[in-house]
C-alpha cells in the first residue's frame, strides 16, 4: 500500500528545493503542495503563519525512512508528521509510487 504524510511548512523558506530533494532521494514518489493559514499556541502566544501544506505520497515501506528525515531536516523545532494510511488505491497508481521509491 501508500502512505500519505501531511507535512506543514513555512511559505518562506524554500520548500521547493525540499520536495526535490525527498523526490531525487527517492522518499517520496510526489509531492503537493498547498498554500494555507495557520493559527496555533506557540509559547503561550497566538500565532498566524503563511504555510504550505506538504502531502508527500510514498509506498508503506518507505513511509518510517522518511519521516525520521523529515523530523530531522525540517526547519521548525516540533514539526507536524502526520502519516495517513491510504485504505484503497488503484493498482496502476500503487505501482508507480512503489517503483518512484524503490532503491
Amino acid at each position: 500500500m501508500i502512505s500519505f504524510l501531511y507535512v506543514p511548512f513555512p511559505a518562506d523558506k524554500d520548500y521547493v528545493a525540499w520536495c526535490r530533494s525527498l523526490v531525487s532521494r527517492k522518499l517520496a514518489a510526489s509531492i503537493n503542495v498547498l498554500p494555507a493559514t495557520s493559527f496555533f499556541f506557540w509559547e503561550g502566544e497566538l500565532k498566524k503563519e503563511d504555510e504550505v501544506i506538504l502531502v508527500i505520497k510514498t509506498s508503506e515501506e518507505k513511509a518510517p525512512e522518511l519521516k525520521k528525515v523529515v523530523s530531522q531536516e525540517h526547519p521548525y523545532r516540533v514539526p507536524a508528521i502526520i502519516e495517513i494510511p491510504v485504505a484503497d488505491v488503484n493498482s496502476s497508481y500503487l505501482r508507480w509510487v512503489e517503483e518512484m521509491t524503490a532503491r
